[in-house]
This record gives structure tokens, C-alpha cells and sequence, in this order.
């Protein structure tokens, strides 16, 4: 199953970013491994790694539509501040990932203190490699490529242990969800 996501993964990389979107890739699984295949980029537009985001015991990786245009994302990040300090206790890192520019990215966060990072994924590479990618938009709307709402708790080595999909875009997770998720630390 890893090789085929790899090969999937590397396949992808080759095509233009609106044929990815298109392509069905099957969705991110509790088990599956992420850490070979992450690549983004942050709000100050440097490369990003799995291992340069997680934390001693991982990372929650919040896949969302958007910071400019998506009031519910907005909310979301912002509310989700509250969550970074219980997080970083347990060992986690917050990280949120959408196709949002690094530019659209740093003006938001520098706006309402988001102190967390932020990835970018302009062209949607890495939502779709997640498989990720809401179907509801077609190529050439100014949706194309975001994700479903997700939050992914992600080990340190790279292991989905629990994945969070919201169906219906104006619901997500609260942070006591989230947090429950992680277990007893």
C-alpha cells in the first residue's frame, strides 16, 4: 500500500496541478504513513518537511478551504489559537494546510496573531496526494482544489493515528473534540 501511494505521490508531481484535482487518489487512512511524501510550503514561502512541523509526539494537521475567502476557516483558525498551548503540552505541533498563497497566508496570520504555521499548497499537490481534494468544485472554479475539512493527528514518525473528515463545510471539530482525540497523555 505505501509503495503504491509513493508511486501515486511521485506520479502526480509530473501532471499540471488542474489534472491532479481531477484525478481520484483514495483518501488518507488511519495507519497510512505521510512523512515521505509531505512537502509545502510555509506563509514566509520556505520549504516544509514532515519533520520540520512536528513536534516530539507529532503533529495535528488541519486541512482547510481557505483563510482569504472561507468565513468558517477563518473562524476555525482563529478558535483553534486556543488549542496550540494543550497541544504543545502533549508533544503535538498545530499546523493548517490549504491552497491559499503563502502571501494570502501570512497577511492572516499576521492579522489575528496566529502563531502556528500555516502551509501553503498553491496548486493543491499535496491536498489531492491526501486524497483529500473536495469533489464538489470543478477545474476553473475559484474553489478548485480545496480540501474536505480534515484534521489529521499524525505521530512523530509520520503514522495517521485519527482522522477527522467534516462532511458539511460550516461544521468542523471543536478543540475539546480535537484534543479528545489525542487520547490520555
Amino acid at each position: 500500500m505505501l509503495t503504491r501511494l509513493k508511486l501515486i505521490v511521485a506520479a502526480t508531481m509530473l501532471i499540471a496541478p488542474t489534472t491532479i484535482m481531477a484525478m481520484t487518489v483514495a483518501e488518507v487512512e488511519v495507519g497510512q504513513s505521510i512523512s515521505s511524501f509531505f512537502s509545502a510550503r510555509d506563509a514566509a514561502g520556505k520549504a516544509r518537511n514532515y519533520a520540520s512541523i512536528r513536534g516530539k509526539n507529532g503533529t495535528v494537521l488541519v486541512f482547510f478551504r481557505s483563510a482569504k475567502w472561507c468565513p468558517f476557516c477563518q473562524v476555525q483558525l482563529k478558535d483553534l489559537k486556543a488549542a496550540q498551548a494543550d497541544l504543545a503540552k502533549r508533544g503535538y505541533t498545530l499546523t493548517a494546510i490549504s491552497y491559499d498563497s503563502p502571501e494570502v497566508l501570512a497577511g492572516f496570520a499576521k492579522a489575528q496573531g496566529i502563531g502556528y504555521t500555516l502551509l501553503s499548497d498553491a496548486g493543491s499537490r499535496m491536498i489531492g496526494s491526501f486524497g483529500l481534494v473536495d469533489p464538489q468544485y470543478a477545474p476553473g472554479s475559484f474553489a478548485a482544489g480545496v480540501p474536505k475539512p480534515t484534521i489529521l493527528v499524525i505521530n512523530a514518525q509520520g503514522k495517521v493515528l485519527k482522522k477527522m473528515v467534516s462532511t458539511d463545510y460550516k461544521k468542523r471539530p471543536s478543540n475539546a473534540q480535537i484534543l479528545a482525540a489525542l487520547g490520555k497523555q
